[in-house]
């Protein structure tokens, strides 16, 4: 079955929510999900959807192809919907795969917009009498993707496709604000690459389009009502050290556009609520993950006090190890982590948390206690 047009509906309505400046622009596919017929076939005319990616690399490059039909233009791997595509943006992930080779488990969708469009653009097609396909129109889905991997093989699908190419300038790509405004905020204008590209591009976006409002300070702190004079208020993070029979250790890769360590390794953590610590930590680790952790198997191993600068809150890092559970690890919440992995805990990826590779070597040591980043 095709994407259900109550799917469609909602990520349209969701994009004019976040843009309502084009629903004017947007009208003819509006009239389309009225009409009989189904909008996402290729024989529906005056106009159909089809469904694009941007896909960006940890250079902050966007992968673009020449189509061969294109005439020589880059464009977004992209096409359209096919019966067996469940939603639209199952229509793109199998689009790159088909165009470019990049399986579908090297992608994962921006948490600025998870499974809604970036942008939807409304452009002419060229008639093609070779296909007796008279001149329509495209309402193009556009979704944006992460490449997880640090790099990835292409191989051109050679019967659309003549090539395949990491560019730092998408204009040619036909790139509009909803996908621009993805990288514009502050937090995602500091992990931009300083190299010329797409960064220089979304800066320049960023500059031209600032904030309508001014954010609250992350770091303001509310007076604490019965707070003893000179405390520090401290949050307290709970951390899951989980190993397997073969005594490897459970690291999750944390989502690019993660506020907290985009791309690094890190065990399964959350913060405390209004909660104990243990509650807290079999709460994390049901939701992250779906597995199931027995209180009375729960031993607290280690503890980093923690400072990152002197504006933030310090941190108490508790490190817990689960001699019991139940389930396999699940990627439950894919805007945090992309995926779970067992590795040797002496032999940690480059690119772990460095509080947790800290952790870690000191629980191999028997040490219940380490602090960082405080001055002495």
């Amino acid at each position: 079955m095709p994407p259900s047009r109550t799917h469609i509906r909602e990520l349209v309505t969701a994009y004019l929510g976040r843009h309502p400046g084009e629903r004017p622009t947007l009208g003819p596919l509006l009239e389309a999900l009225d009409a009989p017929g189904e909008v996402t076939a290729r024989a529906t005319l005056p106009g159909h959807i089809t469904c694009s990616a941007a896909v960006v690399d940890h250079d902050g490059r966007m992968l673009h192809v020449q189509h061969n039909a294109s005439g020589g233009k880059w464009l977004l791997p992209g096409g359209h919907v096919e019966p067996e595509d469940a939603t639209l943006m199952a229509a793109a992930v199998r689009e790159v795969h088909e165009e470019t080779g990049i399986p579908p488990a090297a992608l994962c969708q921006s948490a600025a917009f998870c499974h809604e469009p970036a942008d939807i653009d409304f452009h002419p097609i060229d008639a093609n009498p070779a296909k007796g396909e008279p001149a329509h129109q495209h309402y193009d889905f556009r979704f944006v993707f992460h490449l997880v991997p640090p790099s990835t093989e292409t191989t051109v699908q050679a019967v659309q496709i003549f090539t395949a190419l990491w560019q730092g300038h998408p204009d040619s790509a036909g790139l509009r604000e909803g996908i621009l405004l993805h990288w514009s905020t502050p937090g995602m204008l500091d992990r931009l690459p300083q190299s010329p590209g797409l960064g220089d591009l979304i800066r320049r976006h960023a500059a031209q389009h600032p904030p309508a409002t001014t954010r609250p300070d992350p770091h303001h702190r509310l007076p604490a009502d019965g707070t003893p004079s000179g405390t520090e208020l401290h949050v307290v993070g709970v951390h899951l050290y989980l190993q397997d029979s073969d005594g490897r250790v459970l690291l999750g890769l944390r989502h690019p556009d993660s506020a907290y360590a985009g791309r690094l390794w890190h065990t399964l953590a959350g913060h405390c609520e209004r909660e104990d610590a243990v509650s807290s930590l079999i709460r994390e680790a049901e939701e992250e993950a779906g597995l199931i952790l027995d209180r009375e198997a729960i031993d607290l191993v280690h503890l980093v006090h923690s400072q990152d600068s002197s504006t933030a809150s310090p941190r108490i890092q508790l490190f817990f190890r689960a001699r019991s559970w139940s389930g396999v690890p699940q990627v439950r919440e894919p805007d945090r982590c992309v995926e779970w992995r067992w590795f040797n805990p002496k032999d940690l990826p480059d690119n772990t948390v460095p509080y947790t590779r800290q952790a870690i070597e000191a629980i191999l040591a028997g040490r219940p206690y380490s602090d960082m980043g405080w001055a002495r």
